[in-house]
């Protein structure tokens, strides 16, 4: 076992990863990191598109008697 049961160790880890990389690059590694993992979800799942690129247009409801632009 790693022995990370301890929140003191799981702090030293952290704080490790922290002066390893900087405090600039972690937010950007996790976001690489999230769409990473959600593509692959999704290559799994089988899903041809993401879910958010196809409900970025939400419909909008026009008053009776008006058309769309």
């Amino acid at each position: 076992m790693l022995g990370l049961e301890n929140p003191l160790h799981i702090a030293i880890v952290l704080l490790v990863v922290l002066l390893v990389f900087g405090a600039k690059r972690l937010p950007e590694m996790g976001r690489s990191l999230g769409s990473g993992l959600r593509g692959f979800k999704q290559s799994i799942n089988g899903e041809s598109e993401p879910a958010a690129a196809a409900s970025a247009e939400p419909a909008v409801q026009l008053p009776a008697g008006e058309r769309a632009a």
